[in-house]
């Protein structure tokens, strides 16, 4: 059979050098995604075939519902980082193929999306670099910078709101394997956010009255084992960027409240765990805390952003696979994504981090963070981050958010690439104690985000 293509691999790839010459990074090839989704709800139109199917993008060889593994990933390597294509090649990790999702409403929060759409064109940065609306008040919802100019707008507009919701508690378990391939440790944790600032479906709104100088709270609170149970940490983050989040830790061997160092987030919470606070969503510093944000590549890139829900499982748990006990890496399903937009930023805020530099992969579509490489001072790679969304609906089962469905991440990896050290986190739908997913409830903030509420906790 020929396959003839009208628009082949090379002219993407020069429009995608073009665009970014000429300081365009909004999203499509073809025309404005972005533009095309506020008139029609599907970006599709946007891309030629070949950045939008994986049967086109690899003639045949490759289909949805396929398996990546090291036998056939030559096919798509270049849609590939470096550490994922080691992991497959050397490590035994798979990654099974769906069709590309083009709709924006089943790849981010519909109400997020359409603050965004509501509030186009009123962001900008204040004179110190802040996002603040026109007439200089702090920002109002949704992405103020849905087509970015630049790669400080990418992280700004990520850093604002990581997962697109006010608020939600996520329930997490945490699983550390050690470069034998042996489970060294297993946390049972809950993490909360909410946002006083931006604000979109949480009354009141778009402010929290007397905190709009706070971007958010955000607090990690362990649960199990009994060594570590009790032990909360609470992030109090300043709207300037220019801020470190204020830092509060309790420990209940002592039942007292600490306050750690406001730039101590290149080290873990707990013992065995390759995740940092400075991780967060691969964006878990203030932007204006690290600089030189520079774009360093565009193009195709496979991951995770649906199809990650594990909605067979009665507490949403995935399976594993992969490394020398089956246990290394979590079952991912990933499609072709048209078009990443490849940042790089330095901690220049940061005198003592043991990173010289990070290199995230965003969706050119959402701005959603696909994966994370962090190098150390030597300019080696050294640790790597990658994780999967979903729309929590599969046929007739769904978690509803409101009126919509959920929209959420589900699993991540955090993987040390100089040890071979992993920390894989997924999010589940109960944990120990009777902890619950929840999303745009009030009652987060009373529960999980104050002081008084993780001591109680502990």
């Amino acid at each position: 059979m020929a396959w003839i293509q009208k628009y082949d691999s090379l002219y993407s790839r020069r429009k995608f050098i073009e665009n970014t010459t000429k300081g365009i990074l909004g999203a499509g090839v073809l025309c404005s995604a972005w533009d095309l989704f506020a008139k029609t709800g599907d970006t599709a139109a946007a891309y030629p075939e070949e950045l939008r199917s994986i049967e086109e993008y690899t003639k045949g060889k490759l289909k949805a519902g396929d398996i990546i593994t090291k036998d056939n990933v030559d096919l798509v390597q270049d849609l590939l980082d470096g550490v994922r294509l080691k992991q497959i090649r050397e490590m035994g990790r798979q990654l099974k193929l769906a069709k590309t999702t083009t709709e924006i409403n089943k790849l981010n929060p519909v109400e997020y999306i359409e603050a965004t759409l509501r509030n186009q064109d009123l962001g900008a940065f204040d004179a110190v670099g802040n996002v603040v609306t026109k007439d200089g008040k702090p920002w109002i919802g949704g992405n103020p910078f849905p087509k970015p100019k630049n790669g400080m707008e990418v992280f700004a507009a990520h850093t604002l709101s990581w997962g697109r919701h006010d608020a939600c508690f996520y329930a997490c378990k945490e699983y550390d394997i050690d470069p034998l391939g042996n489970l060294q440790y297993e946390y049972t944790t809950g993490w909360a956010e909410m946002s006083t600032t931006g604000r979109i479906s949480l009354d009141p709104k778009p402010y929290l009255p007397n905190y709009e100088n706070k971007l958010r709270y955000q607090s990690v609170f362990f649960v199990s084992p009994g060594d570590v149970k009790g032990i909360a940490y609470l992030n109090i983050w300043p709207y300037d960027q220019r801020e470190f989040p204020e830092l509060i830790g309790y420990l209940p061997s002592f039942k007292r409240v600490r306050k750690f160092p406001t730039n101590q987030r290149f080290e873990p919470l707990n013992p065995g765990s390759e995740l940092y606070l400075s991780d967060a969503w691969a964006a878990g510093d203030p932007f204006l805390t690290w600089n030189d944000y520079e774009i360093v590549g565009r193009g195709p890139y496979l991951a995770g952003v649906s199809n990650g829900w594990n909605a067979e499982n009665p507490n949403w748990e995935h399976g594993t696979h992969g490394g020398k006990n089956g246990n290394l890496f979590w079952d991912t399903t990933v499609e072709l994504i048209p078009e990443a937009i490849i940042v790089e930023a330095k901690p220049f805020a940061y005198p003592r981090a043991p990173v010289s530099k990070k290199r995230v992969w965003f969706d050119a579509r959402t701005q959603m963070p696909l994966s994370m490489v962090s190098y150390d001072r030597r300019g080696e790679m050294f640790r790597y981050f990658d994780g999967s969304y979903s729309l929590y609906e599969s046929g007739s089962k769904r978690v509803m958010d409101g009126k919509n469905p959920y929209w959420s991440w589900a699993a991540l990896h955090a993987f040390n690439v100089q040890t071979n050290r992993m920390t894989r986190i997924e999010q589940v739908r109960e944990i120990e104690g009777g902890h619950k997913m929840l999303v745009n409830n009030p009652r987060i903030f009373d529960k999980y985000l104050t002081m008084n509420s993780l001591q109680q906790l502990g």
